[in-house]
Formats: C-alpha cells, structure tokens, sequence
C-alpha cells in the first residue's frame, strides 16, 4: 500500500494504532510502518501508536492523545483547572483521571500522567468534537471533586488558598448545584467537608 493510500485510509484518526491499521488493512506488513518511520512520514509516540508527521500538535491534538493511548480516561485535575481558567499556572503535563491503574507516560510529545479513580465516580466528563471524534474533558465541576477527591491532604482554608483559584472565573464557571449533585455519588463524608470548606475559601477571600 502506498503512503498516500494509506494516510487517506487512516484520515479518521489523529492517531492511530497498529488495531486500526489491522482494520482497514488487515494484510498490512508492519515493517512497512518501520520503513516510513525513518523516512519522517510518520513518527511512533509509544508503543503501538503513531502519528502523521503532518498533524498539527494543538492542545485537542494532545488532549485526543492522552484519551487514546490509556482508556478509558478523561482530562481533568491540574489540566482541567487550566482549560477553565481556575489556576494561573501553566500546566505542560496532561493530567487524566482513569478507572484503570494509576500510571504514566513519558513521549515525545509531552508527559501524560493518570490518576484511578473507583469506576461509580468515573462519570462528569463533557464530549469536545475532534474532527470526526471525540475528546473526553471534566466537566468544571467533576475536576474540581476529582482534585479534591485525590488529593485529601487539603482541608484547611490555607490550602486551598495556596491553589490560587481564579474567584471570578471559577465563579462563572461552576453549577453549584450539579457540583453537590456529583458530590453525592462520591459518598465520602470527608470529601464533603472539604468541598464546603473550599468553596467558603474561593468564595469569602
């Protein structure tokens, strides 16, 4: 099969994994993939995944990236505060949330961290399109639990300062009343009082 075939076959996928390749070409020779490699066509980010030299490495291109390569996973935690503009930092390390094991990825493109969650909370994440897919992001109110939830070492007033949350933005961002609704399903007695004692923080100060 020749390059441009086969980079038309593929033009679905950001990314694609040898899985992919089998489905649109299942007598495709992985050696063929070695051979574009070291022509510069195409460049292995780990394993069993590539990508088209091409692409455009954006942020949906590495949000789409952290989703594919460790599944089921969503973007949340630092990342997601970023992406809403809770934090003034900038955060080069993608962070996820999985119900698989805690894990991360060191690549060429950039490190990609995810923290386990149990499978009952792994819900409260919004679909971005992507081209013809799609990016798994918390929602605003599910980052800020799934922060607090992996992080128990905040309960005071002084931690949560230290966060340096955006007032204004986190303001205008949050439902406070799917944020409870979300807070119920964790069924943690200290995580709630956390939560309140957070919120009185970003709100008071």
């Amino acid at each position: 099969m020749q390059l441009i075939e086969f980079q038309k076959k593929l033009s679905m996928y950001p990314i694609f994994s040898l899985r992919d390749v089998q489905k649109i070409a299942p007598n495709f020779y992985r050696i063929q993939l070695d051979r574009w490699q070291k022509k510069g066509y195409i460049k292995r980010i780990k394993k069993e995944y590539y990508y088209f030299t091409d692409k455009e490495i954006d942020q949906n291109f590495l949000f789409y990236l952290s989703n594919k390569i460790y599944s089921p996973s969503y973007i949340s935690l630092e990342k997601a505060f970023q992406y809403y503009d809770f934090i003034p930092e900038e955060i080069f390390q993608i962070t996820s949330v999985s119900s698989k094991k805690t894990t991360k990825f060191t690549t060429s493109l950039g490190n990609f961290s995810y923290r386990h969650i149990k499978p009952s909370i792994f819900f409260g994440y919004r679909m971005i399109d992507y081209g013809k897919q799609k990016i798994l992001l918390a929602e605003s109110e599910k980052a800020v639990l799934d922060y607090l939830y992996l992080n128990p070492r905040l309960k005071a007033a002084d931690d949560f300062r230290e966060m340096r949350i955006n007032k204004q933005e986190f303001l205008e961002n949050i439902d406070f009343t799917k944020l409870q609704r979300y807070l119920k399903a964790f069924e943690n007695k200290s995580l709630s009082s956390r939560v309140k004692t957070f919120l009185n923080t970003v709100k008071n100060d």
